[in-house]
């Protein structure tokens, strides 16, 4: 998903699955909780400043977190696992069944 922003969805879905606090990652991203709030709380693409919304790109994917689009364009989420290529985690979010 290079040069995309992560969904607001896949934030927090990534947070999650790292185990991190809000807290957590808005301090290792050097932002403020309110902004990382925001951001996860948007539908689409994270909203916030660019660069805000790239620091915490780059702190989940120091915690082995890689932003996924399947092949329809949906967004997910895998972490790598320590030590090898392996992933864990879910490929897509969730989302409504089509009609």
């Amino acid at each position: 998903m290079d040069k995309q922003k992560p969904a607001g969805r896949q934030i927090a879905a990534a947070r999650t699955l790292v185990g991190m606090t809000q807290a957590e990652l808005a301090a290792k991203a050097d932002i403020s909780i309110p902004t990382l709030k925001r951001m996860e709380g948007s539908n689409g693409p994270a909203a916030g400043m660019p660069n805000n919304v790239d620091a915490v790109r780059r702190a989940l994917e120091a915690e082995g977190i890689r932003f996924t689009l399947d092949a329809d364009g949906t967004p997910g989420i895998q972490r790598r696992l320590p030590g090898g290529g392996a992933v864990e985690g879910p490929s897509a979010l969730q989302r409504e069944p089509r009609k």
